[in-house]
């Protein structure tokens, strides 16, 4: 049986012809187109669960394609591919509507990661994560709320609840605090100079207990946003 179906849209013919393969290999059913026109034409007569769509292509870009896709299908899942490490790339990538952003190169696993991260939490798939155990801290997301190893129990706002759903669907990946207002606060991360996310996580730390000085939950990675600990064993993945 499938694990799910993948269009890839990417214009170096040995990626596009990797990626496939490694996909096919892994248990999906793969389609490929090799610019952003043939590759809005495939989108949009494929019932994919999944788009990787890379920027960079000849005849339409993908945040053209993107553009397009969302105005057809505002809920299809899609993760960029792109050899721009640039910041602004990223967040107008995810202002468009990505799900995630991968830059090139990647390895097949760390791709494969990605590729489970968003379908675990995108619309009209169950998400897997009614409870999960961080470093000894129960999270049950359903009740919002948060057991610790004393035993004492914890409420979740529902602004906690959704950024710590969020990090934990991207276990052992920096989330950056752009991308955290994007995607969970539905904000244009451009030109907006506010400290709400840093604020939201000090109160998550607070509830989980997590050290602020020394935290073991959800980690600050330098430069690069928050990180949660891996569920179940409480190590960075």
């Amino acid at each position: 049986m499938s694990l799910g179906v993948i269009c890839v849209v990417e214009d170096d013919s040995a990626i596009r012809r990797g990626i496939a393969d490694a996909l096919s290999y892994s248990g999906y059913t793969v389609h490929d187109a090799p610019d952003g026109a043939a590759g809005l034409e495939l989108i949009l007569s494929t019932d994919a669960d999944l788009v990787l769509l890379d920027i960079m292509m000849p005849k339409m870009d993908g945040l053209e394609v993107l553009s397009r896709v969302r105005r057809a299908k505002p809920a299809q899942p899609v993760i960029f591919l792109t050899a721009r490490g640039e910041e602004y790339d990223r967040v107008k990538g995810l202002k468009l509507g990505a799900d995630d952003y991968i830059v090139k190169p990647f390895s097949i696993d760390e791709l494969t990661a990605r590729i489970e991260a968003v379908l675990r939490r995108s619309p009209g798939r169950p998400s897997g994560q009614r409870t999960t155990t961080i470093a000894g801290r129960e999270i049950d997301f359903e009740r919002r709320e948060i057991v610790l190893q004393s035993g004492v129990r914890r409420s979740l706002t529902e602004r906690e609840h959704d950024v710590l759903s969020f990090l934990c669907s991207n276990a052992g990946r920096a989330v950056s605090r752009e991308e955290l207002l994007q995607t969970v606060w539905g904000l244009d991360p451009r030109g907006t100079h506010t400290r709400t996310v840093d604020m939201t996580i000090a109160r998550l730390r607070e509830t989980l207990d997590d050290e602020p000085t020394n935290p073991q939950v959800i980690k600050t990675v330098r430069g690069k946003g928050y990180m949660i600990v891996s569920p179940t064993d409480g190590t960075v993945a």
